[in-house]
């Protein structure tokens, strides 16, 4: 361990002093005093990020300090390092010129020193100045998204027809949010946020689908009081994701992991909400009846848990004309719903944040999740079935979103005999 840490930050402290070359070309014309501010502030965030770094893994899971203050501190670290490194990329482009000079002047010297002389330093420059301006723009960016993007809770709507929808049930109103991550919050303010928005729509019914905790049970405790203010007519429905069952922690024993489990639960059952563990439940309104299906975490990567089991969340479920599935990772629709569960209409995931990085404007949208996710973000249909992938309404890892909001989705049922636009 200890050598790979010193490794790590030998292979760190490279990319710092290659970095810096960068600003010391710049500032070659500047006054003494104008590059000692210069070259002190470069090296202090260097330290900084060393010490804090250091003091990051000593102190881990201390109980004295709170986790997201880890989080913060390494996710500011990782930053910054990614941002000298892209701008490191862009310096090697002199660096390569200077190379090819350096194998032209073994066959002719003299050439290659006038040349040298002529567009060297002026080059140099340039390219320090944008190996600058393109290390600054993920630090701007990447900061700015844990400031503000972060929080800009968007509401995107959907309707989705059913032509087998009962008359009661038409235009049901049903809000789902996903993947909270209470852990990598610091304060219940944002959480107080999106609980008004969410009321504020009025639902019919409220699904979660899964990743309340990072790790631990504990991380939901803050919190609980704030997500008991979510009303819906036909109540809360919830379901487990990969982060709920604590697999990302070493624990002393597995009672210990089994404990952190069943507390989970009960901060479900505590917040009020339904907490649908391979179980369904039945709406009913004015004689007619839906069903709503939760299973846990079924993930077809073979790195996530499997414990969905559908055949026992359909034990005993009475004939319904549609069926709607709270299940947390996407990759279970094609797996299994489509192929073996094509009596279920609606299937509502969440899981892959979008990546909490991509573009989304009107008419498109890309991020890496979609080369590891074929349904990674909005609504996807094959035949009559169809799945609802929410972006996540918090942030793992990267504290914030680029491109990516956080997402309260809004779906309405409809069965195509009276739409309201």
């Amino acid at each position: 361990m200890l050598i790979r840490f010193l490794i790590l930050l030998a292979v760190l402290l490279l990319i710092d002093f290659y970095f810096f070359q960068a600003l010391k070309t710049i500032a070659i014309d500047w006054s003494e005093v104008k590059r000692n501010i210069a070259f002190r502030t470069y090296w202090a965030i260097t330290a900084f990020s060393i010490v804090f770094g250091i003091f990051t893994i000593v102190t881990y899971q201390h109980p004295l300090l709170p986790k997201f203050a880890y989080l913060y501190t390494i996710c500011l670290i990782f930053i910054i390092v990614i941002s000298k490194l892209i701008g490191s990329l862009f310096l090697m482009i002199d660096d390569v010129q200077r190379l090819i000079q350096w194998i032209v002047s073994l066959f002719n010297q003299n050439k290659s020193e006038i040349n040298a002389v002529k567009i060297g330093i002026s080059r140099a420059k340039f390219l320090s100045y944008g190996a600058l301006t393109l290390a600054a723009v993920p630090l701007v960016t990447m900061i700015y998204g844990m400031i503000k993007t972060a929080f800009d809770f968007t509401i995107r709507r959907e309707k989705i027809i059913l032509g087998n929808l009962p008359d009661a049930f038409n235009g049901l109103k049903i809000i789902q949010i996903s993947d909270i991550h209470s852990g990598s919050f610091a304060s219940g303010d944002a959480f107080k946020k999106a609980v008004e928005m969410i009321n504020a729509e009025k639902p019919d019914v409220i699904f979660f689908t899964g990743d309340l905790v990072n790790d631990r049970s504990d991380e939901a405790e803050p919190f609980v009081e704030i997500w008991k203010d979510l009303k819906a007519e036909f109540g809360i429905y919830s379901t487990l994701g990969n982060h709920d069952y604590g697999d990302y922690v070493t624990w002393e024993s597995t009672n210990l992991k089994a404990q952190n489990l069943e507390r989970l639960k009960e901060i479900h059952q505590e917040m009020g909400w339904d907490l649908l563990m391979n179980e369904h439940r039945i709406l009913s309104k004015d004689g007619a009846s839906i069903g709503i299906l939760g299973v846990e975490n079924w993930g077809a990567a073979l790195r996530f848990p499997r414990k969905g089991d559908m055949k026992k969340a359909k034990l005993d479920m009475p004939e319904v004309p549609v069926k709607l599935l709270l299940s947390h990772d996407p990759s279970h629709w094609k797996a299994q719903i489509t192929n073996d569960h094509q009596d279920i209409d609606v299937a509502f995931a969440g899981h892959t944040h979008g990546f909490q990085f991509g573009i989304e404007i009107p008419g498109f949208k890309w991020s890496p999740s979609q080369y590891v996710y074929k349904q990674w973000a909005g609504l996807y249909t094959e035949g009559n079935q169809h799945i609802y992938v929410n972006r996540g309404l918090g942030f793992l890892g990267y504290l914030g979103r680029v491109g990516i909001k956080p997402e309260i989705s809004v779906i309405e049922l409809h069965n195509g005999k009276s739409i309201v636009s």
